[in-house]
């Protein structure tokens, strides 16, 4: 038998499911030509650190396998949106950082996705979106422990 925690628990999974769902789909249709959410997830991260990671350090960052960083990173290196050099110290290992073309893809990513999320905090209400930012973020952080 389900009690009201395990109801809230599964109202909770669906709504944050579903909403994430929705907004990967607005936000993929606006995207730059060619790019993907998780060639913007990453060109943002880097875009936002202003240094370099190792492809294993990304792949940690978005909790995904080795394997499939490695594949978003060829694909952004082939669009010259990341540099991958070698470490210099340590040649089993590379480095990768935001080109100039990658900051302006990133930089047009924004400029199409700030209209659509805009629109949904300024129709919710910029003091409840700030309200709920804590408890998104506690049960992001919470997630990312068990791991």
């Amino acid at each position: 038998m389900i009690d009201r925690t395990d109801d809230l628990a599964i109202t909770l999974f669906g709504e944050l499911f579903m909403a994430d769902q929705l907004a990967r789909n607005r936000i993929s249709k606006v995207l730059p030509k060619g790019m993907e959410l998780s060639h913007f997830g990453v060109l943002n991260h880097l875009a936002r650190l202003n240094e370099e990671r190792t492809p294993a350090q990304l792949a940690k960052s978005f909790h995904v396998t080795r394997g499939a960083m490695t594949n978003t990173l060829a694909k952004l290196e082939w669009a010259g949106h990341v540099h991958i050099r070698p470490d210099w110290d340590d040649a089993r290992r590379k480095f990768v950082g935001i080109s100039p073309s990658g900051r302006q893809a990133r930089d047009a990513a924004v400029h199409a996705i700030v209209p659509i999320i805009g629109g949904v905090v300024k129709t919710l209400g910029a003091d409840r979106v700030r309200a709920v930012l804590p408890v998104l973020r506690e049960m992001r952080v919470r997630f990312e422990d068990a791991d």
